[in-house]
């Protein structure tokens, strides 16, 4: 028995993720549990206002940090008593952080990309080892310190006879590019942040609605897609940098979409502008997935967008002769898959294995990531 819980909160900050993963000797992954707890809505006001400069930051940040950690580990207890699992059993818990800056390679040629995590204060209320930071020693190496998931995806989800892609849709997208088992060890697997997946769409919703996400897509769906608008937005320069490369809400924000909007000659009604957000992220994902790996046969989604029908079926438009289905059909349902990988990290931090992938993140070399803070 190897127990490992996995803890993710992503760039959309709607809540945490947790699952209690054990693997066999043989390396076979059994998802024992899952929780997801949102956060409060304090909490995540916070984390997202320190995407932006404000006054007294460094206080701020710590607040959230602490924040993070108190959420984090209610999700452990309630991991905890659904399965029936005590603390001491568990070897190690993979604890992401809230993301709040990612600037990795920028000012000083290093960079840096900061979660939020009191990983102290979560070793002291859980007892049990956290292994967390988990992005900076890729970017000390040169690399993007992100996707990390690639790894997890490639264990998970390659086929044997073809190429298969993972899309991960979480406030933003990421591929996963995972060559035919057969085609040896030579096909590398590569990954990279491909655009926006929620971001965009939630803060819109938000702004005109008062609902923090588009359910089902059903506001988008209701909208017209504006093709000027939606060649504006494309036209950004990130989705023409050839990978590896990662972004943010350091770029997509609320900044960067009023100012692709204030160049509109008439305004839009805001479902229309839902509509081509939504739109965005479908065309961003398969135009990079076109461009890099044209000959993939099958398309694996997980994240939050799975359950945004109007973005999987623009995704299906987009993408008509690819096999489309979420990661369910693989095994992992697709609100598990970025805790299952924190778990993942955790187990190859404590056998002292590499977590990143360099042809992914462009690291130099292969580096054990994390710093561990034993449990009580």
């Amino acid at each position: 028995m190897a127990r490992y819980i996995g803890l993710m909160s992503g760039t959309s900050a709607d809540g945490v993720d947790g699952v209690l993963a054990d693997w066999d000797t043989t390396g076979r992954l059994q998802i024992l549990g899952h929780v997801h707890q949102p956060f409060d809505a304090a909490l995540r006001e916070s984390a997202l206002a320190l995407n932006r400069s404000g006054a007294d930051e460094l206080h701020r940040a710590a607040l959230v940090a602490n924040g993070v950690a108190r959420a984090y580990a209610a999700v452990v207890q309630a991991l905890l008593a659904q399965c029936g699992c005590a603390a001491s059993e568990v070897l190690a818990l993979g604890a992401h952080g809230q993301t709040v800056r990612h600037q990795p390679g920028l000012h000083d040629g290093s960079g840096y990309t900061l979660q939020l995590l009191n990983a102290a204060l979560l070793a002291e209320k859980t007892g049990i080892d956290v292994i967390a930071d988990l992005r900076s020693r890729d970017v000390a190496a040169g690399g993007q310190g992100a996707p990390l998931v690639p790894a997890l995806h490639a264990a998970l989800f390659t086929e044997a006879a073809r190429d298969v892609a993972v899309l991960n849709i979480g406030g933003i997208a990421n591929l996963s590019l995972l060559p035919a088992r057969q085609r040896g060890a030579d096909a590398a697997v590569r990954g990279f942040d491909c655009g926006p997946g929620n971001a965009l769409i939630d803060l819109w919703c938000e702004r005109h609605t008062g609902r923090p996400y588009d359910a089902d897509g059903a506001w988008a769906a209701q909208g017209r897609i504006d093709p000027a608008l939606l060649a504006r937005l494309l036209g950004e320069p990130y989705f023409a940098i050839p990978p590896p490369k990662s972004t943010g809400r350091d770029l997509f924000d609320a900044a960067w979409l009023d100012a692709m909007l204030a160049r509109q000659v008439m305004p839009l009604p805001p479902q229309d502008v839902q509509a081509t957000l939504t739109e965005l992220t479908a065309v961003a994902a398969a135009q990079a997935l076109r461009g890099c790996a044209p000959a993939t046969q099958a398309l694996r989604v997980c994240g939050g967008g799975t359950r945004n029908g109007q973005l999987m079926r623009r995704l299906a438009a987009q993408l008509p002769d690819l096999e489309i289905t979420d990661t369910a059909a693989a095994g992992v349902p697709p609100e598990q898959v970025e805790a299952v990988a924190f778990a993942w990290l955790a187990r190859a931090h404590l056998q002292r294995e590499p977590g990143n992938l360099p042809e992914v993140t462009g690291a130099c070399g292969w580096r054990v990531l994390g710093a561990r803070y034993p449990g009580r």
